[in-house]
């Protein structure tokens, strides 16, 4: 791990997740990082990750994001913020759609004005491409805590709290992935449910979100959003490469889009490439300026040349075939664990 960290104190909120888990090992790789905090209110993934872990640099914190006064203790003494903690779920976003709007917009908020308040240096928020062209409520919530973030970073000085986010594609193996389904519904020689066999993804590690993350702390700025150049695959693919894999023979079974699916998912809109910076490996979307001055929305429109830019989604990116599938998912530890 870099020095960045060094005698630092970091707070990772719904820590005791996929990501969280992750980026506690890799922070943890510094010996000199001061303290790892955990927040999160589950107090049996919390018991299980301080046995795993069992170090003195990491600390847990039970609360909830939709309550202040609990994320405003956790964060005396804070360096720097990972906000991971969200309602991920479709599904259940869809049929419970304020805990999605408590959890995902005003406890992202309450994580932001805390961070304010007690002077940390750096927060990043994490969102999902759901959060582009949003159909449900989950992406929906995604977008409108990205649109919160940029607001209260209008407002914030040169020397007070950097506020900025990242956007994913799906993470390979996390928790609500399809991958660890496919790989128990092949383990148990169930059939493979496959949503619809033309239906594309964006495949990303872990350890890539990770590294998003710390490029975003280091390059970011206040209302910032960065994505990775993501490749994708097809659901049919993904579920042939991990046939080929575990050598099984289980039939594909083709159940139809759930609700509030996309065929294809997008990671910047076309209206973002318009102004998104190319760094490479990664987009940064600058946050958009402007105030309530209405004549800098309505005397001045897009360039007419945007109309030939295309969104950036999982259809239109680099699409991998099945033996790219499997070399990137031999690199993920559910596959090797299962092997």
């Amino acid at each position: 791990m870099d020095s960045i960290f060094n005698q630092k104190t970091i707070l990772i909120t719904g820590g005791t997740g996929s990501f969280g888990n992750v980026f506690t090992k890799r922070l943890l790789s510094n010996k000199e990082i001061k303290e790892v905090r955990i927040f999160s209110r589950d107090e049996k993934k919390q018991d299980d990750m301080m046995k795993s872990y069992n170090n003195s640099q990491l600390k847990f914190y039970i609360g909830d994001i939709r309550d202040q006064n609990s994320i405003n203790d956790a964060m005396r003494g804070v360096d720097y913020v990972f906000h991971a903690a969200a309602l991920k779920q479709v599904p259940s976003c869809e049929f419970y759609p304020m805990e999605a709007v408590k959890t995902n917009i005003l406890g992202a908020e309450n994580v932001m004005r805390a961070a304010i308040k007690n002077n940390i240096k750096r927060v990043t928020v994490l969102s999902t491409d759901k959060a582009v062209y949003p159909i449900n409520a989950m992406g929906m919530t995604k977008a409108l805590m990205e649109k919160t973030m940029i607001a209260i970073s209008r407002n914030l000085k040169k020397d007070e709290t950097v506020l900025c986010g990242t956007r994913y594609g799906n993470v390979m193996g996390s928790r609500g992935s399809v991958i660890p389904l496919f790989i128990k519904q092949i383990k148990e020689n169930r059939p493979i449910t496959i949503t619809n066999p033309k239906m594309t993804r964006f495949l990303m590690s872990l350890d890539e979100s990770i590294d998003l993350v710390l490029f975003s702390y280091e390059k970011g700025i206040n209302g910032d959003i960065f994505v990775q150049k993501s490749p994708a695959s097809t659901i049919i693919d993904l579920a042939t490469a991990l046939k080929e894999i575990f050598n099984a023979n289980n039939k594909i079974e083709i159940i139809g889009t759930r609700h509030g699916e996309k065929l294809h998912e997008t990671l910047l809109g076309r209206e973002e490439l318009l102004r998104a910076e190319d760094l490479g490996s990664y987009y940064r979307i600058p946050a958009d300026a402007r105030d309530l001055n209405y004549n800098l929305y309505f005397n001045k429109g897009m360039d007419e040349n945007s109309q030939s830019i295309k969104e950036y989604n999982s259809y239109n990116t680099e699409r991998l075939n099945v033996k790219q599938i499997k070399e990137k998912l031999l690199t993920l530890n559910i596959v090797k664990e299962n092997l």
